[in-house]
């Protein structure tokens, strides 16, 4: 009987034992092709969030170029906002839609008093209004073309910028002016970052021993994050 169960409780420990290696390498694979896919973006965002995050001492030179122009409009004028983009597209010669819109309705002014009567009837007058303003950003990273336009005028604002590498990096990382697929694609690195760290914790906790060691270093680290992040709030 002793023997019999001796035997039991060596093939359970061997069961388990081919379980958590297994577990291991397929943590470890994965762990590894994760890395790999993030990898070039890693590099990407390491860079330009270390100077955006020193950007007061590191003063790299952005070399941005900006320039302002007025555009006539035709007759008659775009009267809907998607009139006013496929008119931009041909105007600035854009191969595509703007990456981002900004669009305002009309709307009284914040410095109208709406308590003033009028000199006949004793109504109050009417509100002073603001015209409707939109905004589209054409373009990308390396150079953002900006169409500004308040409804009523008869020509359109446009300013472009023309950004160096420095500040090409840094709107790749801000993701402004870049588009869905590139939003899309940094997602999939945020993913792989989540699934990195969890996995590294993982593969520590079931390749070392030492876990008390470990768990002290992991929850240094979270001391002094929340220790930080708190301290500023």
């Amino acid at each position: 009987m002793d023997a019999g169960s001796s035997t039991l409780g060596h093939a359970a420990r061997v069961r388990s034992h081919q379980r958590r290696t297994a577990a291991v390498q397929w943590i470890r694979r994965t762990h590894g092709w994760f890395g790999l896919w993030g990898a070039v973006l890693g590099l990407l965002f390491g860079f330009s969030g270390i100077w955006l995050n020193h950007r007061n001492v590191l003063k790299l030179p952005q070399a941005q170029e900006r320039t302002r122009a007025q555009l006539a409009l035709p007759d008659p004028v775009p009267a809907t906002p998607e009139a006013m983009i496929l008119w931009l597209q041909g105007a600035l010669r854009m191969s595509g839609p703007p990456s981002s819109s900004r669009i305002e309705p009309a709307k009284p002014v914040a410095w109208a008093d709406k308590s003033d009567k009028s000199d006949t009837g004793g109504k109050s007058a009417p509100a002073l209004m603001q015209p409707a303003h939109w905004v589209f950003n054409f373009g990308g990273p390396n150079e953002i073309v900006q169409a500004e336009y308040w409804q009523g005028n008869r020509s359109v604002g446009v300013a472009t910028t023309h950004n160096g590498f420095v500040a090409t990096l840094t709107n790749m990382h801000k993701g402004g002016s870049m588009p869905l697929p590139w939003i899309l694609l940094v997602d999939t690195l945020a993913g792989s970052l989540i699934f990195l760290s969890i996995s590294g914790v993982a593969l520590w906790m079931l390749t070392h021993r030492r876990r008390r060691v470990g768990l002290a270093l992991f929850g240094a680290s979270l001391a002094a994050m929340l220790a930080i992040a708190l301290g500023a709030l």
